[in-house]
Formats: C-alpha cells, structure tokens, sequence
C-alpha cells in the first residue's frame, strides 16, 4: 500500500511537470484607464486568442483603432505591441503583463524609449 501511494504521487508531480501550461483565455473586451505624462489615457482592447497567438484591435481616445500586432499568450502571461501614429510619426508601444484573474490583466507598456507606464485592464462583462 505504502509504495502505491508513493508511485502515485510520482506520477502526478510527472504529469504536472510533462503537460505545458495553457494559454489563459483573455478573449473579448478588455477596457483600461490610466495615467500618463499626456494625461489620462482610455483605451478598449478587444482580444482573440488561437494556439497562443494573440491578435485583436486597440482602440484610444487619442489615437482611433490599431492592430494588435506580435502577440502572444502563454500561460498567464501576455505581450503584444500597438504602433501608435502620431503626427506621420510610428511610434511601438510594447505591453506585457500578467493575467491576475479571469477579469483583470496587469501590464506593463513600454512607449518607444520615452515612458514606461502601469496599467490594469479590466474584462467587459457581456
């Protein structure tokens, strides 16, 4: 019996170890409030996630709508880059984050070489 339990326990730390991570699902709606050296920005994120590709829009009061570009989901974990236009100028703006709960995104977004801003991103309920 002792040892049953003990390849049993075996086999689960095996399993959990073997089996990869799965993408957290963060499709839909996503809005977000915060501030910047510009002021308070407000942005939409609309998400769709296959295999761990993310792609969506980006939508901002200063700037329209934007494509979701080099996205990715991996595990709780989160990256895409928004090229913001400003004045005939391209500007990348970097996101990562993490995915705190199945309503609530915290991100990181790096804006070229200039600002690094904190934001979270809240799910729109439908």
């Amino acid at each position: 019996m002792r040892y049953a339990r003990i390849a049993a326990l075996a086999l689960a730390a095996l399993v959990s170890v073997a089996l990869p991570a799965s993408a957290a699902d963060v499709s839909g709606t996503w809005k977000a409030s915060f501030d910047t050296q510009i002021g308070v920005q407000n942005y939409t994120y609309t998400f769709a996630v296959k295999d761990g590709a993310l792609t969506g829009k980006i939508q901002s009061e200063m700037g329209g709508t934007t494509d979701v570009t080099e996205g990715k989901v991996d595990g709780d974990k989160i990256s895409f880059v928004e090229i913001f236009k400003f004045m005939e100028m391209e500007i990348r703006i970097t996101y990562s984050g993490k995915v705190t709960s199945a309503d609530e995104i915290k991100f990181t977004r790096q804006v070229a070489d200039f600002a690094t801003e904190e934001l979270v991103a809240k799910r729109v309920k439908q």
